[in-house]
């Protein structure tokens, strides 16, 4: 079952999982259904790249929603995965084998009205050079998604863990890593996802915090009492744009949007 199931994506519901599934993709599908409708050419479905798509948590719903997407990525096993899923649901998502840095050769400029590039810029050798291949593939006027794992918050979390020396190591770690031992090969603040997609000649229209609060709370509470999963979205929404709030948030969720002819 997609991660992102339960949520209302363009004015449809999607099935409802565990409310801690749920409230821990809440805000990010907030976030793309307006950006859907704002980039939709004429009003109709959307050409949808997902890079790093992997088994389709995201490629099939939005899928069902109607819209045209392809997932790009490395393993031929999620690939195999995603199709399976795709038929499941009795929907059409094209599968292409290939990395995010190769994105302009395997489908040509311009080829998408929205790109995700979701927890991918944190395992690629050259961020720069993948974030320049997504600027390359969507349309002008077009927009792209990113989702990448946010360094305060991981300097939070090892500190409320007791991990003090971790947390002072990757605060003053550029790549923001903790150690060796850290499975992360680097993070991202605000300042450098930004920065990473003005690089590549894109906007930034909107930043957003997710999972602010979602990770300190007890998963079993949430599946437990739907209430408290319904509050704690209203939350997350109202905390996602907040100035100092969203930079502790475990992902930092950017859409950067191409400038027009």
């Amino acid at each position: 079952m997609s991660e992102v199931e339960g949520v209302a994506v363009e004015g449809r519901q999607l099935k409802r999982v565990r409310g801690s599934t749920r409230v821990r993709s809440a805000v990010l599908w907030e976030v793309l259904r307006g950006v859907l409708v704002r980039i939709a050419p004429g009003g109709g479905p959307s050409a949808v790249v997902d890079v790093g798509g992997g088994t389709g948590g995201f490629a099939v719903p939005l899928a069902e929603l109607g819209h045209r997407v392809t997932v790009v990525d490395a393993s031929p096993d999620a690939l195999a995965a995603l199709e399976r899923r795709a038929a499941e649901a009795g929907v059409r998502v094209r599968a292409v084998q290939g990395d995010a840095a190769d994105l302009p050769d395997l489908l040509g400029p311009g080829a998408a009205d929205l790109v995700l590039c979701h927890s991918v810029l944190e395992y690629v050798d050259d961020p720069a050079a993948a974030m320049a291949a997504l600027a390359q593939a969507v349309r002008p006027g077009g927009a792209v998604s990113l989702l990448t794992s946010g360094k305060i918050a991981a300097v939070l979390h090892r500190a409320i863990a007791g991990h003090f020396d971790d947390a002072a190591r990757l605060l003053a770690d550029p790549a923001g890593r903790w150690g060796e031992g850290d499975r992360m090969p680097r993070r991202f603040t605000r300042e450098s996802l930004s920065e990473l997609a003005a690089g590549a000649g894109l906007r930034v229209a909107e930043l957003h915090g997710v999972r602010i609060f979602a990770d300190l709370v007890p998963g079993g509470t949430l599946d437990a009492d739907a209430a408290s999963a319904d509050a704690l979205i209203a939350l997350e929404s109202a905390a996602a744009g907040h100035p100092v709030l969203r930079d502790l948030a475990t992902q930092l969720h950017l859409v950067a949007d191409k400038p027009g002819p």
